[in-house]
Parts: structure tokens; C-alpha cells; sequence
């Protein structure tokens, strides 16, 4: 089974699921969001994959930061910003076949293995 990880190296929990996955025998596909944002599509995918609002993916604090908390916002310009912010998209998910999981905490990507 293909696994990949939307990772960010700064982040603990990213670091531990990482380290979860790979305690488990995968190789994960490692996507430093970061440095490689997802385009709109993909977080429409992976949105959809995970269940969630674009909303719900967004971390507070940086979505604060980057105007992106505005309760008026459409969900299309919360993904548009999402994309052109990826620090404001809430880490790591992990996608697995055609499920995908928040790791948050890291064990709740074991759900999807």
C-alpha cells in the first residue's frame, strides 16, 4: 500500500507520526508541504479524504496571521489560501489508498493502515 506523509520536519507530531510509520515497516512518500504546497485540487482531495471543512483544516494561529481566519470567507478562498499559505494547513495527514488521517495525535493514522 501506497502511504504519504504531508510532513513538516519542524513539527513534532509530524516527526512522530513519521517515526510511527516507519516503526511500522512503511516507506512513506514524504511531501515537505512546505517547500512543495499542495495546489487547490489536492486540498480539495485531501479534504474530501479526510472528511473535514477547509475551516477545520486550518491551524488557528496562522490562519490569524494570514486573514484567513475571517469567518465570511468562501470555502474556495480558504483553499486558494491554503494553497498559497501551506503554513496554515493543519499537520501531518497522512493519506493511505484512499483513506487519509490528521495525526493529531500520531496514532490516529493507524486507523487508515
Amino acid at each position: 500500500m501506497k502511504v504519504t506523509i504531508y510532513h513538516n520536519p519542524r513539527c513534532a507530531k509530524s516527526r512522530q507520526t513519521l517515526d510511527l510509520l516507519i516503526q511500522r515497516g512503511l516507506e512513506p512518500q514524504i511531501v515537505e508541504y512546505l517547500k512543495t504546497p499542495p495546489t487547490p485540487t489536492e486540498i480539495k482531495r485531501l479534504l474530501g479524504l479526510l472528511g473535514l471543512k477547509p475551516r477545520q483544516l486550518l491551524r488557528a494561529k496562522e490562519a490569524a496571521e494570514t486573514g484567513l481566519a475571517d469567518p465570511t470567507l468562501s470555502e474556495a478562498t480558504l483553499i486558494a489560501g491554503m494553497a498559497a499559505n501551506p503554513i496554515v494547513i493543519e499537520r501531518p495527514i497522512v493519506v493511505a489508498g484512499d483513506k487519509a488521517a490528521l495525526g493529531r495525535p500520531p496514532e490516529a493514522v493507524l486507523k487508515i493502515l
